[in-house]
């Protein structure tokens, strides 16, 4: 077999190794020995980069994309990869802002398939393996990675890192990583390597408690975002207070980074946050489509990431708030209802992908909820609909999966 196409390298890579963005827990491979094996394949391409790791339940994605931003304008020539993406599959693997070409993921997948390999790695593995040896040929000089699902067993913990960070630790895929606090704590406190720094963003005493006693066990120098203080000055150009909170950590990192031999000047910062969309395709969050009435798309999808976009809006919201809120079935998405404003306008919607709500499901839930949701299958369908009747003061907030949002695109 020998793939030409683009578009016959990722059918064939979503067929050969269904990912978890596309099917959920039957896709995820807890364990390390496939991706090492991968990477020996290719001669270990993580040995001769230098990395930045991250990890947490929230805000990884815009810290990962804040620091690769801030080091690419910086001087530094910059690998970035993150998950899951929105429109394009390169989106999850960028150097200087510019994704994959589509001939390095054709070229890869015939690497792949030539190799006729006795083991069976996941799809995530597959990618990270690509993202190496891309940053390897593109002669990187630093990358930032972020995790895929928890810490420890995740495929990009084969990495030494210079730095490890960690976001926020609150209830998320607790049929990998945990139902306690503390143990999901623990398997994000898997990234943290012997010697290593680690910024924390924000704790509660009880993930506080499992990164203390972790970095005892690996003499890691650990810096706490959240007990220091920092010029005011960068107000960081997106919507929301979490992004502050990002922000904080982003800011600690770049501290560290400054005392083992980067230099990260304040002007730098400056222009690594206004071009933080061109330097790294961040968009998807707060997205803003239009001003009058304000519609604004965000991938917020678990119960903490969603009350902050809720406490966000808030403060926008001039009129009535409409809600088009969609779901992957595996999501507790009675609780994340259970916190929508009282006097928002809330409609139901499903995606394409394989693991959205049905919009059987969405009928049933709809009958306990008062007033009636509208429903709809389409998320363009819904956002016209809304924008039909909302008045100019009004706000539309289209959010709950990424996968609602690659819908819109």
């Amino acid at each position: 077999m020998q793939i030409k196409t683009y578009q016959e390298a990722t059918n064939w890579l979503f067929q050969q190794f269904p990912s978890y963005q596309e099917i959920g827990a039957s896709a995820y491979k807890p364990d390390l020995g496939n991706v090492r094996l991968l990477c020996a394949l290719f001669e270990n391409p993580q040995n001769n980069l230098r990395f930045i790791h991250i990890a947490g339940t929230n805000g990884k994605g815009s810290t990962s994309s804040m620091l690769a931003s801030i080091l690419l304008e910086s001087g530094e020539k910059v690998g970035l990869f993150t998950s899951p993406h929105i429109i394009d599959f390169r989106e999850r693997i960028r150097v200087n802002g510019y994704k994959i070409t589509e001939e390095a993921v054709i070229q890869f997948c015939n690497q792949i398939i030539n190799a006729k390999l006795s083991f069976e790695p996941s799809f995530f593995e597959i990618t990270f393996v690509l993202a190496l040896l891309h940053f390897q040929k593109s002669n990187c000089t630093i990358c930032v990675i972020e995790t895929g699902l928890g810490g420890r067993l995740d495929a990009t913990n084969i990495i030494t890192p210079i730095l490890s960070v960690i976001t926020n630790i609150s209830l998320e895929h607790t049929q990998f990583l945990g139902s306690t606090i503390a143990e999901i704590a623990g398997e994000k406190a898997g990234i943290i390597k012997h010697t290593v720094p680690v910024v924390i963003g924000e704790t509660t005493a009880v993930s506080k408690h499992v990164f203390q006693k972790k970095v005892e066990s690996t003499h890691s120098p650990i810096f706490w975002a959240e007990d220091l203080s920092f010029d005011k000055q960068f107000e960081v150009p997106l919507l929301g207070e979490y992004q502050q909170r990002n922000f904080t950590t982003v800011q600690c990192s770049l501290d560290i980074l400054n005392k083992i031999g980067f230099d990260i000047a304040q002007k730098t910062i400056f222009q690594g946050l206004h071009n933080l969309s061109k330097n790294t395709g961040f968009f998807g969050r707060m997205h803003v489509i239009s001003k009058e009435p304000l519609a604004i798309l965000d991938v917020s999808h678990n119960l903490e990431g969603i009350q902050q976009t809720l406490e966000t809006i808030n403060n926008l919201n001039k009129g009535k708030l409409h809600i088009i809120y969609g779901t992957s079935s595996d999501k507790n998405y009675s609780e994340i209802i259970s916190v929508f404003p009282v006097d928002a306008a809330i409609s139901l919607c499903s995606f394409k992908n394989a693991r959205s709500l049905s919009y059987q499901d969405l009928e049933k839930i709809s009958k306990d909820m008062t007033p009636r949701p509208q429903l709809f299958n389409n998320v363009k369908v819904a956002l016209t609909s809304i924008q039909s009747i909302a008045n100019k003061d009004d706000t539309i907030l289209v959010f709950g999966s990424f996968f609602l949002i690659s819908d819109y695109f």
